[in-house]
């Protein structure tokens, strides 16, 4: 009963189905009524499945003797934590959760656990409970996956729903009420379903979106919204009831400014807004589809570290959890009532309660216990594998979190058995080590770590004789001796009681590798363990109380696997797998032969390579050969069989065209497929399960014998391959044997156990042909990569990439109890001789062993390297010693026998190449110091210019020399930097780039939608042409095409450039309202400054013009200063050389005087000293003398004590320094004074003797007087040249004096202006703020009116071009009417019915065409809109079929009799043409409605927003004269000399001058002279006006003569045209009109058809005449048989006239069986023809009632006319017929 039940409910589910999902889309009144009669039959509410007929059962080998029930379940160890919303509720004791294809019922008191498999077998997609926790959903994974509703705790399958999506659900909810359940499907189809589960019916579907959906849920308080998110989206959807049925409407979140953000969580709001969370912590609070506020944590922290999910609303708190492991308490009023800041979106708050669950916590989804109306506990899955019980009262009294359940996170990395237990030890990457006594059902430890697990191996019993060694590699490439033991069996040694059954301790940690382990193997005898890594490398250890290490290998890659040779091998060996396909053998370590070395490395290690190369292309090929072949035998032997029937040469051409045919090539994949699992098979043999595209076989493979090849370089194929069925796509990740290799068991990729039988000692697997297969894990991520059996061979443990452990067994649970004695596994004890734990490797940057070792020897290295370099530098040192010793002994010799430096050299070549070291050295050390010399020049430089260099600051005095005049620098201050607000402000006037921009895209889409819009006319007038074979045409015929084709592509060519130049004429031409740019400048500066007034419209100005005016002038009047400043300082230092060279001019003259007589020498000039104000820089000048005595100052104040700082020190140096000056300054005076005495009196000694000795002789006194005028001279040159330099430097400084006082006047002007620029800018600064809001509204108007002007731009743009596409369709209309016309020819008698058929109406379903924008647009409108369009139609083709000529149908199904069938057909193509023209018109029509309203709306916005613009602008004129009005009424200190007043009164100037107006006098008669100037201009204006008028008028004149000019020749062309062509012709298309190639090749092929048929004409001419003279033979002979015909003709008359006379007697007897047999004939067809009206009748009563229905008016259909009736056959017409 209940599986009929079942196939009834099947059936009935599936047309429900299908019924509704068109409802969401169209739903048609007929339909509904359908889907309502089918929806009264209602599913009893007792109904349940069979469960046992639906889960999934183990796929076996057909004709195989594989029990069934092979394995058996035995417990689940894992979870699937990182799985989304994986934790649900029945009961208050009951969880449930998905793990691989099975559904885990878990009790949290007891601990047990119940299973569900999955029906499907493809895996279980989404779970949850329904509100009253009498039912939960199970929605499935696999084609066309169905949703499973199941009864609690009865177990029982009660409902199924079909048909939701494709491949997999993502997600199921309830409603509030629980009568509706919703259902969200994955890829590709993201189906969105809402069901009536108890009638297994779909009210609505409909996509979802194109990206994941993570969620899906109903509004807890208006149960017709809907909520989805998922990957970067939410959507919101509202159920509407419209009069064709419920409607699903979905609108998209817009993210606006935020990041769009993935959303795992949101939570309804009662006022329909949506609290959403984020990936960053924060939650965004949604109203409507936009983001109202992004709510975050004080200070701009987040809500949560990660990922954010809001959870739970009641009592006005909002509770969140996050993937930092706490749960947050926020206010639900401040939430709800939030507003962004000034400054975004964003808003700040803070938690009222929070709770830390724990660390390393990640929580993802929580489940509510409701046994109680206001329960607190809660229940949370945590992705790092573990339940968490919370209780979220948070109270004084609330307990802490409790973890209820702990699993491992993420996929297992690691799993093996123990040797002599049952005990399974397993690893991750979440740092941990777990323990598992998989009889007992139980965890038995834990230990964790600081890095991820990789790899885990069991000691054998040969190692650890108690069994509790494990060996456990880590992804930091460190390896951990882990020892298991029973802590509880220490109580009897050491007398304490811990607790737990087991622990692990750390026996001994050692780091062979540098990267993650990733497999551990023993030897086969446990002397050796060797370790692999994704270092590409393998260490060898040896195996004792303590491992010691042996030394390694490099492998071509990633190690994927290890294996050792079995005992049956006689070679010790290790075979390594590499993931990249080479597999290397090595030798095992003899201890015995290794040498200490400096490293670990074992490069003379025997080794044998292997690369595999891909064969499964050439497999398929041969199969496909085979395959072919025998085929192609099968068709051989049905030709030999039909041989006799066909001819041979026909046998022949297509065993010839088979033989063609080739096999697909050789592929290799690059890069290669990945290495999955390999084993050993036979010794030097070993079989490989490939990945990729290798995969599904297993290919058996051995080394090669050449292994000279490089390994990376090496192909090799496997010499033998074995097919695994069904694992095209599913390649075998793991394998594994039962201890008596009966047994092969393979982990799959898609999650599923294969076991193999085996016959003993089958290595060649020849016996692996049947097998057992079970989907196990998930079939997607859950790659099963780790197989076991227990070592009784009596369980099966399975470990996935999902995080999931089972254990099965392979007897049933009754079978096992009875045999096993023990009911928990026996653990290890402990040594007696337990110690204290090893101490761990936990530092990160470890030294691996070989680094270590690498150390170690370089630190030797490096010790005895010291050592050798001390001791030589000892020797050399000594050696220093004796050669010093040489070389003095050497300089102790007398000069003769000393020995010369180069004789000291023992080699010259030696000495140079010390030196060129030295260079180099040298060279080097600069290199080195370069950057730092650089930095210390920079950096005295730097001080240079603060200290010195800057004289900006200082006052330098320049003093005359003869004179009292003296003239000083101004004191600048350094001026500061402008800012680069004031340099760069931003300007308030109009955008124009955001118009130009707008203006060039506009530009841009228009070119685009003009090359769019090009509609190929040929697309509709011409007809395909089937061309046949081309006729090879002559040389001459080629020649002329080609030269016709050269002049049509030249005419082509010109006529493009002439369209092109009209097209630019067309362009450059002015518009009927084009007004010259350069008068409408003059008309605008006419009418603001009528007469030199300026009227109201002003220049603006604000604070920052202001600011830069004043920054302007006082940077002029900087410039200004700094130039007078640097005159001064070079006249200064002219003084400075004058000084210097009057001193050198001092001393010549002092030589010269020297020379004199005392009374012929006149006074020397008093030489100017350079004052201390002159060289103010002199401070700062100091040497090495000065610096030293700075030291020593420094040295003492620091000894004494007292302390009074350094600007004491300074000042007593500058006092020294002074003084040291002055005393230089005297002495130097003291030393010249004396040494004038002493030149003096030593002349007048020298010349005494003279005097008083002899008298001088003439020649001497004549030489004497020359010698004594040529020193006058002399003298005197040199005291004119000095006072002349004098008086030039004075006369300079004199003149700069004057201009100084000028520049004074000018800057005290200056001044007055900076103070009226201060006030006004003050003035200016208070209309800041309101100016500047205003110019923020301006510049909104502005950016909103240029973007309404393009968009409005645009829409005209679009708009004319409908415009143009509907004028170009109508063309088309006209011309395919006129091709219709052309077709039908005159005097057409089939013209009327062929115009009918042309012209009728046929109502054609609309094309609807499927756009991605479906999942954002109302399907409500949209189906309203399709309605309206539909009736629309409906009424235009009843409209037009009432106005049809005669009143009778038009039978366009049947070409009548005498009509050409082909003009039928054509006029029929013409008629589907015509009628997709006229839906084209339409359709373009109605779009360039909608773009005219949308231009119509643009103006209205585009209008008001001028208006409010001018508004802003007039407000902006309004302030503005304000400020001119407040600017005005500053009062403006002006200088004035009396000539400048001529404000007199009474002939003198008053005192008060407030009356007066200051005014310039070049401005005053520049207005004086203006007058005359505007009445020139104006008389100049009217002659232009006067001349702008006649010449506008001649133009009108010329355009008029030159338009009837135009009319005139098209008249005179077109004549033209028709009297040489007959009618209007393209002259352009005759232009371009190229050699008609195929007329050439029939001209060609007429002639060639000629000749053969004037030859084959002959041939006929000279079978005529052969026929002719055997006709006069055969008529000789026809005329001897109508002779004898004549008499024979004769007795046929006789005998005629006899059987008349008989037929008379039997004529009446046959007359009337024929009349009796025509009349059932008749009878027959009438009959007939009544059947066939009634069904006519019928149809048209249902086509009645279904537009009825409809709605609209109701038309007779088209009929089809009857044949007629043929005419009653008669035995009389038959007589007569017969006569």
């Amino acid at each position: 009963m209940l599986g009929e039940n079942g196939a009834f409910v099947s059936e009935q589910t599936e047309s429900t189905r299908t019924s509704s999902h068109e409802e969401c889309d169209t739903k048609h009144p007929a339909m509904q009524q359908e889907a309502g009669s089918q929806s009264k039959k209602q599913l009893p509410a007792d109904m349940y499945y069979k469960y046992e007929e639906l889960h999934s059962r183990p796929y076996i080998t057909p004709d195989s003797e594989i029990p069934e029930n092979l394995l058996h379940l035995s417990h689940s160890f894992g979870y699937d934590c990182g799985r989304r919303a994986n934790l649900k509720l029945l009961d208050d004791r009951t969880l449930i959760f998905i793990a691989g294809n099975m559904l885990v019922l878990l009790d949290v008191n007891t601990k047990e656990q119940r299973y569900l498999r999955s029906c499907s077998g493809g895996g279980i997609g989404a779970i949850t409970a329904h509100p009253g926790k009498e039912y939960f959903v199970v929605a499935e994974k696999g084609k066309q996956p169905n949703i499973i509703v199941y009864g609690y705790p009865s177990l029982g399958p009660y409902r199924i729903l079909r048909g939701g999506t494709e491949r997999e659900y993502s997600f199921v909810e309830f409603n509030h009420n629980g009568s509706i359940l919703a259902s969200v499907g994955s890829a590709p189809d993201y189906t969105l379903t809402l069901w009536d589960w108890r009638q297994e019916e779909v009210i609505l579907s409909c996509k979802a979106i194109s990206q994941e959906v993570y969620r899906v849920s109903f509004s807890p308080y208006n149960p017709g919204i809907l909520t989805t998110s998922g990957f970067g989206h939410i959507k919101f959807w509202k159920m509407a009831n419209t009069f064709t049925g419920p409607k699903l409407q979905g609108l998209i979140g817009h993210f606006g400014k935020t990041v769009p953000t993935d959303i795992e969580g949101y939570v309804e709001l009662p006022d329909g807004k949506v609290l959403s969370g984020t990936d960053w912590g924060n939650l965004l609070l949604w109203d409507g589809n936009t983001i109202k506020v992004e709510i975050c944590r004080n200070d701009g922290r987040t809500c949560h570290a990660g990922t954010v999910q809001p959870f739970s609303l009641e009592d006005g708190q909002l509770m969140t959890i996050g993937s930092d492991g706490v749960v947050r308490v926020w206010d639900f009023e401040r939430i709800n009532t939030a507003d962004s800041n000034s400054d975004g979106i964003r808003f700040e708050m803070e938690p009222n309660n929070e709770l830390v669950v724990g660390r390393n916590v990640c929580l993802s989804s929580v489940v509510r216990r409701s046994s109680l109306p206001h329960s607190f506990v809660w229940f949370a899955q945590d992705s790092n594998g573990a339940i968490w019980k919370l209780d979220l009262s948070f109270t004084n009294t609330s307990p802490d979190p409790e973890c209820l359940f702990s699993f491992h996170g993420g996929m297992i990395q690691g799993l093996d058995v123990s040797k002599k237990s049952h005990l399974m030890a397993t690893t991750t990457l979440d740092c941990s080590v777990k323990v598992f006594d998989f009889l007992a059902k139980r965890e038995l430890t834990t230990r964790r770590f600081n890095q991820g697990g990789t790899a885990l191996c069991w000691a054998p019993a040969k190692v650890s004789q108690s069994g509790g060694l494990l060996v456990t590699g880590f992804e930091n490439g460190v390896v951990r001796l882990l020892e298991l033991y029973n802590p509880q069996r220490l109580q009897t040694i050491t007398g304490q009681s811990p607790e737990g059954d087991a622990e692990l301790r750390l026996r001994q940690p050692f780091k062979p590798h540098d990267a993650a382990v990733t497999a551990v193997a023993y030897e086969r005898n446990g002397e050796i363990l060797a370790t692999g890594s994704a270092d590409c490398t393998v260490f060898f250890f040896t195996v004792g109380e303590n491992y010691n290490p042996i030394g390694f290998i490099h492998v071509p890659g990633l190690v994927k696997a290890l294996e050792w040779s079995p005992h049956s091998h006689n070679d010790n060996n290790l075979v390594i797998l590499c993931q990249s396909g080479h597999v290397v053998e090595v030798h095992s370590p003899d201890l015995a032969t290794q040498k200490p070395t400096n490293t670990f490395h074992l490069s003379e290690l025997p080794r044998r390579s292997f690369k595999f190369k891909s064969i499964k292309s050439r497999i398929k090929r041969e199969e496909d050969f085979a395959r072919n072949k025998a085929i192609k035998e099968e068709k051989k032997k049905a030709k030999e069989e039909r041989l006799k029937d066909t001819k041979k040469l026909d046998v022949e051409q297509e065993e010839e065209k088979e033989e063609k045919e080739e096999l697909p090539p050789i592929y290799i994949p690059d890069p290669p497929s990945p290495l999955c699992c390999g084993f050993y098979s036979q010794p030097g043999h070993f079989w490989l399960s490939m990945g990729g595209f290798d995969s599904g076989f297993l290919y058996h493979c051995k080394f090669s014998e050449n292994q000279d090849e490089d390994p990376e370089q090496r192909q090799d194929e496997p010499f033998s391959f074995l097919p695994v069925h069904n694992a095209e796509d599913d390649p075998i990740c793991s394998i594994t044997f039962s201890s008596n290799r009966q047994l092969l068991l393979c982990g799959m990729n898609s999650g599923s156990i294969r076991i193999y039988p085996l016959q003993p000692g089958d290595h060649s697997l020849t016996s692996m042909q049947a097998y057992w297969t079970l989907s196990v894990h998930d079939n997607q991520y859950g790659h099963l990569r780790h197989i076991r059996c227990s070592h009784d061979d009596l369980f099966v443990l399975t470990a996935g990439d999902d995080g999931n452990i089972f254990s099965f067994s392979l007897l049933p649970p009754e079978e096992m109890q009875q045999s096993l004695q023990r009911k928990r596994a026996k653990i290890p004890s402990p040594k007696i001789t337990l110690g204290n734990e090893t101490e761990d490797i936990e530092d990160p940057a470890a030294y691996s062993l070989e680094m270590a070792k690498q150390k170690l020897q370089n630190d030797q290295l490096q010790k005895e390297a010291e050592l050798k370099v001390s001791e030589k530098q000892k020797n050399l040192s000594e050696l220093q010693k004796k050669f010093k010793k040489v070389l003095n002994d050497n300089q102790n010799l007398s000069e003769h026998i000393r020995l010369k430096p180069e004789e000291l050299q023992l080699d010259q070549r030696c000495y140079k190449q010390a030196e060129r070291l030295k260079a180099q050295r040298v060279m080097e050390v600069r290199k080195q110091l370069a950057w730092e010399q650089e930095r210390c020049s920079i950096a005295l430089k730097k001080l240079q210019d603060w200290f010195r260099d800057s004289l900006g600051g200082k006052m330098v005095t320049v003093v005359a020399i003869q004179t009292s005049h003296r003239v000083s620098t101004y004191h600048l201050p350094e001026p500061a930097e402008l800012s680069a607000q004031v340099r760069h402000r931003s300007t308030t006037r109009e955008p124009v780039g955001h118009r130009d921009a707008a203006l060039d895209c506009r530009k841009v889409r228009a070119e685009t939608a003009k090359g769019s819009t090009k509609i190929d006319e040929e697309e509709v007038l011409c007809h395909p042409v089937i061309r046949t074979a081309k006729i090879k045409l002559g040389d001459r015929q080629e020649e002329r095409l080609r030269k016709a084709a050269e002049k049509a592509e030249q005419a082509r060519a010109k006529i493009e450039k002439k369209k092109q130049e009209w097209a630019q004429i067309y362009a450059e031409k002015p518009s009927e309202d084009y007004e010259d740019p350069k008068d409408v400048e003059a008309i605008r500066e006419a009418k603001e400054n009528i007469g030199d007034y300026i009227g109201v419209k002003h220049r603006r100005v604000n604070a920052e013009m202001k600011r830069e005016e004043l920054i302007s002038l006082e940077e002029n009047m900087h410039e200004k200063q700094s130039e007078l400043n640097r005159r001064i300082v070079a006249l200064r230092d002219s003084k400075l050389r004058l000084v210097s060279w009057l001193r050198a001019q001092a001393q010549r003259l002092q030589k010269v005087q020297q020379r004199l007589a005392v009374h012929l020498r006149r006074p020397p000039p008093i030489l100017p000293n350079i004052l201390t104000e002159e060289v103010p820089e002199e401070k700062l000048w100091y040497s090495h003398s000065t610096l030293e005595r700075y030291r020593s100052l420094r040295e003492q104040r620091f000894r004494d004590l007292e302390q009074e700082g350094a600007a004491s020190l300074l000042e007593q140096l500058e006092k020294e320094m002074e003084e040291d000056k002055k005393e230089e300054e005297q002495r130097r005076d003291v030393e010249e004074t004396p040494r004038l005495s002493v030149s003096s009196v030593t002349r007048e000694e020298e010349e005494t003797p003279v005097d008083e000795g002899s008298e001088l002789s003439e020649l001497e006194e004549e030489l004497q007087k020359e010698e004594e005028i040529r020193l006058l001279h002399e003298q005197n040159t040199l005291l004119e040249e000095m006072e002349t330099a004098v008086c030039q430097f004075d006369a300079e400084l004199l003149l700069l004096c004057r201009q100084k006082l000028h520049l004074d006047w000018r800057l005290k002007l200056a001044d007055l202006r900076l103070v009226t620029l201060f006030q006004e800018m003050l003035l200016l600064k208070q209309f800041q703020r309101r100016e500047g809001g205003l110019h923020e509204k301006l510049n909104t108007c502005i950016m909103e009116e240029n973007s309404i002007t393009s968009k409005l731009g645009e829409c005209n743009e679009q708009l004319e071009m409908k415009r143009r596409d509907i004028a170009k369709l109508q063309e088309r209309e006209k011309a395919l009417t006129a091709a219709f016309q052309a077709s039908l020819g005159e005097n057409n008698k089939y013209e009327e019915f062929l115009t009918k058929v042309f012209k009728k109406k046929i109502k054609r379903v609309k094309k609807k065409e499927q756009t991605g924008n479906e999942e954002e647009e109302d399907s409500d409108g949209d189906s309203d809109g399709d309605s309206d369009g539909d009736s629309e139609e409906d009424d235009d083709w009843d409209d037009d079929y009432d106005s049809e000529e005669g009143g009778a149908a038009v039978n366009d199904s049947i070409c009548p009799e005498g009509c050409e069938p082909e003009l039928f057909e054509n006029t029929l193509q013409l008629r589907e043409r015509r009628l997709d023209l006229e839906e084209l018109l339409t359709e373009e029509k109605k779009s360039a409605e909608a773009l005219k309203k949308e231009s119509d709306s643009l103006a209205k916005k585009e209008k008001s927003v001028k208006s409010s613009r001018a508004a802003l602008e007039d407000d902006l004129d309004l302030i503005n004269r304000e400020k001119l009005q407040k600017i005005s009424e500053l009062d403006v200190v002006v200088p004035l000399r009396l000539h400048q007043i001529e404000y007199v009164v009474n002939g003198s100037v008053p005192s008060d001058l407030n009356e007066a107006l200051v005014l310039d006098k070049s401005e005053l008669d520049r207005l004086k002279g203006r007058i005359q100037q505007l009445q020139g201009e104006k008389l100049h204006q009217k002659d232009l006006h006067r001349q702008a008028r006649q010449q506008h008028t001649k133009l009108i004149h010329d355009r008029r003569n030159m338009a009837a000019t135009i009319q005139t020749l098209d008249q005179q062309c077109n004549e033209l045209m028709r009297t040489k062509f007959g009618r209007l012709v393209d002259l352009e298309a005759l232009q371009m009109l190229s050699g008609n190639r195929r007329l050439e090749e029939l001209k060609q092929e007429k002639l060639l058809k000629e000749a053969a048929y004037a030859k084959e004409i002959r041939q006929w001419d000279a079978k005529v005449e052969e026929a002719r003279q055997a006709v006069m033979e055969v008529t000789t002979c026809n005329t001897e048989h109508l002779r004898s015909a004549t008499s024979l003709n004769e007795q046929k008359k006789e005998l005629q006239l006899k059987l008349s006379t008989s037929q008379k007697k039997m004529g009446r007897q046959q007359f009337q069986d024929y009349r009796r047999h025509t009349d059932q004939e008749a009878i027959q067809n009438l009959q007939d023809l009544v059947i066939k009206q009634s069904q006519q009748a019928e149809a048209l009563r249902r086509e009645i009632h279904l537009l009825s229905c409809k709605g609209g008016h109701m038309l007779p259909p088209d009929q089809t006319r009857l044949p007629p009736l043929s005419p009653l056959r008669t035995p009389i017409g038959s007589i007569n017929t017969g006569k």
